[in-house]
């Protein structure tokens, strides 16, 4: 007997799919990585659309979006509007990676490193917040799903700028427990995955760290895309982009609508010997923003080889 057909009409009878329209295990155009059908083409719809550059207006954005793909171990005081004197950390990776969690010592902690793929991060993290502060006991906030339309974190926090601290690992953890039994474990393999880092101080979300075969310094930069490329390109004809002697500028991440400018560096370099050299480059990097002269052929080559040098982290 012959086979039936595996071929089954997608489309009500009579009716064609509208022209540019997602199949349903197509990726959604919104960005979180999931298939249509399990996104915003599912019964009710994903919450939101993917925003690109979900940070923005945040105190210290680019230390945010540092924190929350570069570094391993980092903390930072949040001011809320309308409790000024509620201690808020927001941390880059809290234990069992965390959304958030309400403390044991009244604290409330917020945690960057959770990928929810809910398509705003902030929307997300404002969520978590919530939840947090609103809890009645000590315990750990989960998110499985998406947040009901609500504020974004930036409607939640105020200030300029944030105080981050960058530490060897995640003692920060159990800093403020008396009883830490049966947390050594959890500690001991979070520390081993860290990598030394450390924040340059004389300019903003500039990190050294020491991978082991090689040291890096990445940088992210609140500048648009399209200028950064061109002041970068300029002053990498120029041979401005060398910040010590064997480094090289290798490329860019791109995470959360921010560009992060990467150099190798020697081993042995450390952060200290980089301060001097980041804030001379700080200051080329500057002048050949203000630059609006047409770019020559060797600049034009220049720029389209550091566009294809960029790795997109979100």
């Amino acid at each position: 007997m012959a086979k039936k057909s595996r071929t089954k009409s997608r489309t009500t009878a009579g009716a064609a799919p509208a022209e540019g329209a997602v199949g349903p295990r197509q990726p959604c155009p919104c960005g979180s990585g999931k298939r249509y059908k399990a996104c915003h083409g599912a019964p009710g719809g994903a919450v939101a659309a993917y925003v690109a550059r979900p940070f923005e207006g945040l105190p210290s954005e680019c230390d945010i979006v540092a924190m929350r793909e570069l570094v391993p171990a980092a903390t930072a005081p949040l001011t809320l509007k309308d409790d000024p004197e509620r201690t808020v950390l927001l941390a880059s990776l809290l234990p069992m990676a965390a959304p958030a969690m309400a403390r044991e010592s009244g604290q409330t902690w917020l945690g960057l490193q959770v990928q929810h793929a809910f398509g705003d991060p902030s929307r997300d993290l404002a969520a978590a917040l919530q939840a947090a502060l609103a809890a009645d006991e000590p315990g750990i906030v989960s998110m499985v799903e998406p947040p009901v339309e609500g504020p974004r974190l930036q409607d939640l926090v105020t200030g300029d700028k944030l105080d981050v601290t960058v530490h060897e690992g995640f003692e920060f953890w159990i800093a403020d427990l008396e009883d830490t039994t049966g947390m050594e474990a959890a500690l001991e393999q979070a520390n081993g995955a860290a990598t030394p880092t450390a924040r340059l101080t004389g300019v903003e979300a500039a990190y050294w760290t020491n991978v082991g075969t090689k040291e890096h310094l990445r940088w992210v930069m609140p500048e648009p895309e399209d200028e950064l490329l061109t002041a970068l390109a300029r002053l990498h004809v120029a041979g401005r982009d060398v910040l010590v002697p064997d480094s090289r500028f290798v490329g860019m991440f791109r995470a959360h609508g921010l560009l992060a400018p990467v150099w190798d560096l020697p081993l042995g370099t450390g952060a200290e010997a980089l301060e001097e050299p980041a804030d001379r480059f700080a200051q080329d990097l500057a002048e050949a923003l203000a630059d609006t002269s047409d770019l020559t052929s060797e600049e034009r080559s220049a720029r389209s080889g550091l566009a294809g040098r960029q790795v997109t982290i979100r």
